[in-house]
């Protein structure tokens, strides 16, 4: 029997309702720079488009108030986002002049709360129904599928970001690369050195404390005054050793950018290396003992793969934290999207900025869920109680 409201329900109700009826559905800008105009959801599209839209958002706002079950709600929430996305691409065609190759087209306050809005929905109805690894990574799969089909339908061309990328294609994709090298790089850097290093402070509990009392010293200091410290030294190893300068070691550059991001990088990793040892059951290391185990083979086959889902969500917590802390590397020339939100705001064009921001969010987002469903999959702490 159906029950109401849902609590959650009712926040995404609200956030619906006020994006629909009170705040603007698209910003009209003359030129790319220019003070934009906000035009309601009426004003944004043909009225039959805009009649439809509303209708679309009334019911998933009324579908979200209600308790009934999640599979009804995710699908209206789905149907309700792929409506969004294309009377999006209608409004921002309807709204360009002809012929007109200067004014800009974005989404407003009212579309990015609506989409919040879907998207919180969405996400409470699938940790209800609690999916399995595999199905999250289908959904993610499905997700890009669908983003890339939108994208390369034409429908966004008159949005203001797509034009915008249009004109950096190149340099886009070259950041892009920059980007998930500095993340991912630094990422495999820390893991190489942070598991032996949390393995090291798990054994020798004097060196426990020194390790992570440094390393939460390091964490401490912001973002952008590491990279500071940072051009000095590299700068001088540059200078002065011998083929450091033919490798990219540099004062400026990817070098200082990659070095602090593999600095922050390795607490999550040692401290979970050790959490993940320390919470293996006593039991488990005496059952592997009396089966006549070195302490070597102790470690390698037993309680490093039981600790390995806690590691796994140090660099789960790592590689979410680079993808965001690499744009801050365009300051010092580390490139990344960083270059193209640190550009718009010296231009004042927020457009230029959703170009850098917007894909970092999606790569940070698609990350966290491909790590969690690894994590969830229990392969490691299952070959470990297999083995024990």
């Amino acid at each position: 029997m159906t029950k109401w409201p849902d609590k959650v329900g009712v926040l995404i109700s609200c956030l619906l309702l006020y994006a629909l009826f009170v705040s603007p559905f698209m910003t009209f800008r003359a030129n790319r720079i220019v003070q934009g105009e906000a035009r309601a959801i009426f004003d944004a599209l043909p009225s039959v488009s805009a009649t439809l839209l509303a209708a679309i958002i009334l019911v998933a706002a009324f579908i979200a108030f209600l308790r009934i079950p999640a599979r009804l709600k995710l699908a209206a929430a789905l149907v309700s986002l792929a409506a969004l996305a294309v009377f999006v691409g209608q409004a921002a065609s309807f709204l360009t002049p002809e012929g007109n190759g200067f004014a800009r087209i974005s989404p407003a306050s009212g579309f990015w709360l609506m989409f919040a809005g879907l998207a919180l929905l969405a996400t409470d109805c699938i940790a209800r129904l609690q999916p399995k690894p595999a199905v999250r990574i289908l959904l993610l799969l499905m997700a890009i599928a669908a983003l890339a089909a939108v994208l390369t339908s034409g429908l966004w061309n008159d949005l203001s970001i797509i034009r915008e990328y249009t004109a950096r294609a190149d340099i886009f994709w070259t950041e892009a690369v920059r980007h998930v090298e500095l993340a991912i790089g630094s990422l495999i850097a820390a893991t190489v050195a942070g598991i032996p290093l949390g393995i090291l402070s798990y054994k020798v509990e004097r060196l426990r404390a020194g390790v992570l009392n440094s390393l939460n010293i390091v964490q401490t200091i912001p973002s952008i005054a590491l990279f500071g410290l940072l051009i000095a030294p590299l700068g001088w190893i540059a200078a002065t050793v011998p083929g450091a300068a033919r490798i990219g070691i540099a004062g400026i550059g990817m070098a200082p950018a990659f070095v602090a991001l593999f600095l922050y990088s390795l607490l999550p990793v040692v401290s979970n290396t050790v959490v993940g040892l320390s919470g293996v059951s006593q039991t488990v290391r005496e059952a592997a003992r009396g089966l006549g185990m070195t302490p070597v083979q102790r470690l390698l086959r037993v309680e490093f793969p039981l600790a390995m889902p806690v590691i796994l969500t140090g660099i789960r917590i790592v590689l979410v934290q680079n993808i965001g802390l690499a744009t801050i590397a365009a300051l010092i020339g580390g490139g990344g999207f960083g270059v193209f939100v640190f550009q718009g705001i010296g231009q004042t064009a927020m457009d230029l900025v959703l170009l850098g921001t917007v894909p970092t969010v999606l790569l940070g987002f698609a990350a966290a869920i491909t790590l969690d469903a690894l994590i969830d999959s229990n392969l490691f702490s299952a070959g470990g109680k297999q083995q024990a």
